[in-house]
This record gives structure tokens, sequence and C-alpha cells, in this order.
């Protein structure tokens, strides 16, 4: 039987900022098998790819082809021969000087299925995000976007008399290798040497730079401040309108990158606070999690007719546990008597546990598995067995108040933690953290070091700054001599406001 053909999506992802990828877009990193990706498509974007997706760098920047064009197209074709779904990853908008429409015509001619989901084009965010207006009614009623890249010596140069004389806002991709030539045509032009003009670099990310000058100017200002791709230059009135509208680096954490390395599942909540302070987040988890599927040793306790204190010290335990219920079809009117307990870490435990309609008994005022221990010894009554449900590698630190009591334990393992990250994005953001850009990491666990010193070992910890959520996990950071802080209480409120004081 012949295998079905797979279908293309040519998607825009936009100029960096992760949370201008679309809907359609979002949605499709979970339903598609394979990702192609280029050059100046941001690691915060990348990050966002599940990590079992096959990912496939094509990436093109000037003088440099990782993949011919047409080596590109044979990819996508053998990829939907195959019966993929496949997301053609291009910076930007596609169809946008992205060659976009190149690409969709070759598919059409090879008979494959396609869709084109625009992006969010940098010649109209990079701008908004340094508070230009590419039209205003008192300083320009169109725009024109060009590029200044050509694809051979021998393509028509910019018709630079035509642009000046449509008087709107002028705006230029691919040209800051040539910003002194654009700037003496439209000058030789007619346009007036004091005309406000700007450059913006990596708009819409944590590393944006706006320089603002005139058309005489930029050039000289531009090599000043070192300006590189990608950037776009913009020319018109409406450029003087930044000194007012530039808003990206007025929020608490406006122009800062961070790197999360909590599990996925438990990202999110981090990632949009951080996200809506300002700060660009790369989600990296570092550890991932996997359930125990056949635990028989939870199935003989279950069936039991002790009284128990059920003591759960993650939110993983929580969702493992009930997953595993559900699985089985076990209703929990079935194991549960009246007498039964429950016992969390800390409020996200707690709180997960909320969602399934349950309220814990005990919680320690400091959230660490010694606090839990010792509550639990002391509210532990003669006859009630204490069963932990927690990781395979949990803390020793909540047992040994309990064995000093002698109260009855049984250690269940839910999951089993593996340590390491996603192997395809490693260099991408091991250059970052060479080159600076990233401003700090968050670890949340023990675990979460561990897997990000294994997924990183070249890079030198010293000179990383790490968030960490409590004591333990800064004990773990300091033994690799990351320049580690920890947050005031176990909680995630607790690490952006440690991120925000430092």
């Amino acid at each position: 039987m012949e295998k079905k053909m797979g279908k293309v999506y040519l998607v825009g992802a936009g100029p960096g900022d992760e949370e201008l990828l679309s809907v359609k877009a979002r949605r499709l990193f979970e339903t598609a098998d394979v990702f192609v990706y280029d050059a100046l498509v941001s690691t915060e974007i990348l990050s966002m790819i599940p990590e079992e997706k096959k990912v496939i760098y094509v990436g093109k920047r000037k003088g440099n082809h990782v993949k011919s064009q047409a080596e590109i197209q044979e990819i996508l074709l053998k990829e939907t021969k195959k019966g993929n779904t496949v997301v053609r990853l291009k910076g930007g908008d596609p169809f946008v000087f992205g060659r976009g429409g190149e690409e969709a015509l070759e598919l059409e001619k090879e008979g494959v299925s396609f869709e084109i989901i625009p992006g969010v084009t940098s010649a109209l965010a990079a701008l908004a995000y340094a508070g230009i207006p590419v039209t205003h009614r008192d300083f320009a009623s169109s725009f024109c976007v060009v590029t200044a890249h050509k694809r051979k010596e021998k393509d028509e140069e910019i018709d630079y008399v035509s642009l000046v004389r449509m008087g709107g806002t002028l705006v230029f991709l691919m040209g800051v290798s040539v910003l002194e030539e654009i700037l003496n045509g439209l000058r030789m032009a007619g346009m007036a040497p004091d005309m406000p003009a700007a450059v913006v670099e990596n708009g819409t990310t944590s590393t944006q730079r706006c320089i603002l000058s005139t058309v005489e100017s930029l050039t000289m200002e531009a090599k000043k401040a070192k300006i590189h791709a990608p950037a776009v230059i913009v020319v018109g009135k409406v450029c003087n309108l930044a000194k007012k509208l530039s808003w990206t680096k007025k929020r608490k954490l406006g122009g800062k990158k961070i790197l999360v390395t909590r599990p996925r599942k438990r990202n999110e909540g981090l990632s949009s606070r951080l996200r809506s302070l300002g700060a660009q987040v790369i989600e990296f988890p570092t550890i991932s999690l996997n359930p125990i599927e056949e635990n028989e040793k939870l199935d003989q306790v279950l069936r039991t007719k002790e009284q128990r204190w059920y003591v759960f010290t993650s939110p993983e335990g929580v969702e493992t546990f009930f997953a595993w219920l559900a699985e089985r079809k076990m209703d929990i009117r079935h194991i549960w008597k009246t007498e039964d307990k429950l016992a969390v870490i800390g409020s996200a435990t707690a709180c997960e546990l909320k969602k399934r309609g349950f309220f814990p008994d005990l919680m320690p005022k400091e959230y660490y598995a010694k606090d839990l221990g010792e509550c639990l010894a002391s509210a532990v009554k003669e006859g009630e067995r204490v069963v932990l449900l927690r990781a395979r590698e949990g803390s020793a630190e909540i047992l040994k108040p309990l064995k000093e009591k002698e109260i009855p334990i049984t250690d269940i393992p839910l999951y089993d933690t593996t340590v390491g990250g996603k192997p395809w994005l490693i260099r991408k953001i091991e250059k970052e953290f060479q080159t600076g850009t990233i401003d700090c990491v968050t670890f949340t666990s023990a675990s979460t070091v561990k897997g990000f010193v294994k997924s990183f070992p070249g890079l030198d910890y010293g000179k990383i700054h790490a968030v960490c959520i409590g004591r333990k996990t800064k004990e773990e950071a300091d033994r690799f001599g990351f320049l580690s802080v920890f947050a005031k209480e176990a909680k995630i409120d607790a690490v952006i406001d440690r991120i925000l004081e430092i």
C-alpha cells in the first residue's frame, strides 16, 4: 500500500519575540513531525519545539549557506514522501523577501500539498518595538518596504528617485552592509540630508538597539555603535517619534534574556510571568520526567486496609499519581478511607491537589524535604503509615525524622528523572552564553542544575548568574561555581522577585 503524501506548512516565525508567533503556527508546533528552520529563527521560538520532533537546520546568511535552495527543496520533498507534516520555519513573513513564493511554486510543481501561515515581518515589528510608527497622519500616509539584497550583480539598482518622490516612510531590509550606499542614493535623489533616519538591530528581542540620526549622519553613528545584521533601516519623519514612544526598555525586565530549565509542563507559569515583565525567555528543560508504568508496589499499597498519610513532594507526583489511577480506571472512592490524610511539600503541590478537589492536611512553612519530614514526624499517630509518592531519586532528608520515630514508611517511586536537554538546541544556546546575551538561568531543583551541567559541560559556570528556588538547589549550583542566589521562599513568585532584585 502506497504511503500517504505529507504536507508542508510555510510558516512565518516573526522577527524574534516568541509571543508574536501566530496561534495557528503555535498549534503546529505540537502536531507537526518535522521542522526545517532558517538562521534568523530565534532561539526562543526554537526552544518551543517539543523534544521528540525532528529538526533540520538549513540556515542561510550572506556568504554562508548551510544548504542551497535546491537542497532545501529536496529535504521538503523527501520528508513529505515519508508522510510527514513539515513546518518550513522562516524568519519574519515567508512572503516578505523570504523566498516563500519560490518554495511554494516548487511544492506546487511537485504536487505537494501546502499552506502558507503568515508571520509578523520585521519591517513593521522592529519599528513598532522601537516606538517608530510606520505611518502617522502628521508625517507619513504611506510606506514602502525595499530589499537592499541583490540576487545577482546584474539585478536592477534601487529606484531612489521614485522612493524619494513618494514622500512616505522608507523601510529597507537586508541593507546594513550597504547602509552608506542606500543613504547616499537617497541624498543624490534629492532627499534632505537632515531627514530623520534610524536603524533597528535585533528588533523585538532582548538585544534590540535603535540608533536615531539623520540621512547624513546615520552611517557614521551605526559604525560607531557597531550595528550588524539583522537590522532594519527606516527613513522618514516618523523616526523622531521614537524619542517619545520607545517603550520596550521601560518594562521591569525589558532587555533581559532568561533561560528557564524547568520541565516543560511546569514552565508555563514562570515563563509567562517573566514575559509579562518584558523578559525574553528561552525554555530549555534540562530534565524530563518519565512515569513508571508498571508499579506493582503502588498497586499493592492501595489495596491494603492500613490508615495512611499520602505524601506528595512535587506537583509532578500528584499529576502522575492521578494519571496512574485513571489509566487503570481505579475510582479514588474505592481506595480512600476517611482516616487517610494528605501531606504536601509546598504550595505548588497543594495547588495540583486542589485542582482535583483535595485539600492537604499538612504543609510545612518552609518548602524543603527536611521540614516536611519533621512536620510529618510530629503529626503521624501510632498505627498510621507514611506513603511517599515521589521521584525515584527523592531526597533522603525527608526520611531521617520519620525513621528516628520508627514510623512505618512505604517509599514509592512514581517517575524517573532524566537529565539533559535538546541536543540540537544546545549549540545555539551555548553560543549565547559565550557572547553574554543570556542574563541569567533559573533552577527549580537540584536535578535541573545537574541537567544543565550535563547539557553544557564546556561552559564557564563562574560567569553565569543563577537564580535558585531554594537553599538545596543553590548548594547544587554552588558545587559547580555558578554565581548563584536563592529565593526567600521556595515559590515561583519568590524566584521572580529575586530576579527583579538582581
